[in-house]
């Protein structure tokens, strides 16, 4: 069971390129935080993850109060929350950096590479962004550093990956038609295979979602939970379906989580209600049925208890862009 699969697909996570460049050192540029990168490449967007792929060369990444993260051919540093960061060739690069023309680029969605720097050594890297929703995406980000890094040039679908990248980037330059929708698609999975890769290399006495999703059972629970939410689960239910006692898997899924599964998976329907009531203009009981609950009477209850107030009045305070007949991932 593929929990990261599961709960990226009720989160409407989409991905593009919006930059590729080709520096020659001294370089550098001040990448803005995602509030006010989200105006320009993605209007709308609730919550911006930012990455850069190296392709050649090398990279340093600053943030405002962080230690310095040198990267190499091969290279993707994901940004969960967008933060401003600086992407520089290290040594040599005096600041303040230029913008290079950098942002009528992005403006005129333009993909063909910039070229600028001082003539020294060449770096080529693209930049893309996934957008997700915010409180659907919190248990993945939530377990996620402010940056991190990953080499996909470990094993081939790494290589097919950062190869098809460039060819879309390159189709796209000549406005071949469809290569934006194929480059979206990609950095879906860039980012799916980063966030992987990054969980795999997690200590082995790391807690959390993100090492409770690696876990054999527990990793085998949240799959379940979250592809069948509306199932009417019980704990002896889903220990029977991961191979575990009761007790076991009660133990085991909330040293990871701090909190047992049948508590997790209230708190994941009330989100998803929540978010469905925020979102749509469907009526009280046909979301509750959706999320898993019989009587309308006791989602109402099970909602008060969680957010503090009930369904009707919540939709009245956080009601935001209906989209009639259309439910909330």
């Amino acid at each position: 069971m593929d929990v990261f699969s599961e709960i990226l697909s009720g989160v409407k996570l989409n991905g593009a390129v919006f930059f590729s460049a080709e520096f020659s050192a001294p370089w550098g540029f001040l990448q803005p935080a995602a509030n006010v990168m989200a105006a320009r490449i993605a209007p709308g967007a609730e919550h911006l993850v930012l990455y850069h792929l190296v392709i050649e060369g090398a990279a340093v990444i600053e943030l405002a109060d962080g230690e310095p993260i040198e990267l190499k051919p091969g290279d993707v540093v994901i940004f969960p929350d967008g933060d401003a960061h600086h992407m520089s060739s290290g040594k040599g690069a005096i600041r303040p950096f230029p913008n290079y023309g950098i942002t009528d680029k992005i403006k005129s969605r333009d993909l063909s590479p910039l070229r600028a720097g001082g003539g020294g050594e060449i770096s080529r890297f693209v930049c893309g962004y996934m957008t997700c929703d915010p409180y659907l995406c919190r248990p993945l980000l939530n377990g996620l550093p402010p940056v991190f890094k990953v080499n996909i040039r470990t094993d081939r679908s790494g290589h097919w990956l950062e190869s098809s990248i460039l060819h879309l980037v390159e189709e796209a330059e000549s406005e071949r038609a469809g290569s934006e929708a194929m480059l979206a698609k990609l950095s879906e999975a860039l980012f799916v295979d980063t966030l992987r890769r990054y969980v795999s290399s997690l200590p082995e006495q790391q807690m959390g979602w993100l090492a409770g999703a690696r876990d054999p059972i527990v990793g085998k629970s949240l799959g379940l939970l979250h592809g069948r939410v509306a199932h009417p689960w019980t704990i002896a239910a889903l220990a029977d379906e991961v191979g575990i006692s009761r007790s076991a898997l009660v133990e085991r899924f909330t040293r990871y989580l701090s909190e047992p599964p049948m508590a997790y998976l209230t708190r994941w329907r009330l989100r998803l209600a929540a978010r469905s009531l925020e979102k749509t203009s469907r009526g009280v009981a046909e979301i509750a049925a959706d999320v898993g609950y019989e009587s309308e009477a006791a989602f109402n209850r099970a909602f008060k208890r969680e957010f503090g107030q009930p369904p009707g009045r919540y939709r009245s305070d956080h009601k935001s862009s209906p989209q009639i007949g259309q439910a909330s991932a």
